[in-house]
């Protein structure tokens, strides 16, 4: 057996170590402000389908190449057809009457993206902790490979995150096509990114100016769109005081009197 079961148990807490990421810098600011039960229900629906997505990604584009059965464009042709099938698992989900009567899209696609990045990082980090690992000078459990675990996972889970959420937003406005189009290549490119990474770590890097190009969208009008103009002032108003009481307490001297304002 090459990989041992705590080095899986391993890999699996590190993929799910992702999921906390992404909500506690996200989902958990807007508590009151959507159904929370809805999207923790959304994350378990990423999670189960984010196993069987890992599956394909592992057996046909992974071992292919390993195998040297593929080439570069036919993996990544592949990996599209894979992220199109993400895409409109996304889609039938984010766009049905209840979620889209509740106007929580948004917020339900980021919990769901990050079940389904958990999951295909979890799949990655199994591999790459594998020290039969054919081509990679880094598998095997060791500083190097635990270093770029946490790496994937992070990538992975923002990066299925960022886009679910941004079709939440399109189904909203009633616009599917064209986010169909470009959320099923901008999965397929994060795909093969992730598995060259086990390879290439520097390949992860590739990711990055998209992820911080969509960060800041993805906060200030992907996941609030659905709210309504009084709640969307409300949740501002309420990040930027969580945001004051915060430095007002890690600035606050001990034995120091607190003044508030309310």
């Amino acid at each position: 057996m090459a990989v041992e079961l705590w080095q899986t148990q391993v890999a699996f807490a590190i993929g799910i170590l992702g999921v906390y990421a992404g909500w506690k810098g996200t989902i958990s600011k807007m508590t009151g402000f959507y159904d929370l039960a809805g999207a923790v229900k959304h994350l378990v629906y990423g999670l189960v389908s984010g196993m069987l997505l890992a599956i394909c990604v592992d057996r046909i584009i992974l071992s292919s190449v390993i195998l040297a059965y593929l080439n570069i464009v036919s993996a990544s042709i592949f990996a599209i057809l894979i992220g199109a099938a993400e895409t409109a698992f996304v889609m039938f989900l984010l766009a049905r009457p209840r979620v889209a009567s509740l106007r929580a899209s948004p917020p339900y696609g980021w919990a769901l993206g990050l079940g389904i990045g958990s999951m295909q990082a979890s799949y990655l980090i199994y591999r790459l902790f594998d020290k039969q690992l054919q081509y990679s000078e880094y598998s095997g459990v060791n500083v190097v490979s635990l270093t770029m675990a946490f790496a994937i996972a992070l990538v992975s889970c923002l990066g299925h995150a960022l886009p679910a959420s941004w079709q939440g937003s399109r189904i909203l406005e009633s616009s599917r096509v064209r986010p169909f189009i470009i959320s099923a290549i901008a999965r397929g490119a994060l795909t093969m990114c992730l598995i060259l990474s086990l390879f290439v770590p520097l390949t992860l890097l590739l990711t990055a100016p998209a992820i911080v190009l969509a960060w800041r969208p993805a906060q200030t009008s992907w996941l609030p769109s659905g709210m309504t103009p009084a709640a969307k002032q409300a949740f501002r108003r309420t990040t930027r005081q969580s945001h004051r009481h915060r430095m007002a307490s890690d600035e606050r001297i001990r034995g120091q009197v607190v003044d508030s304002e309310e």
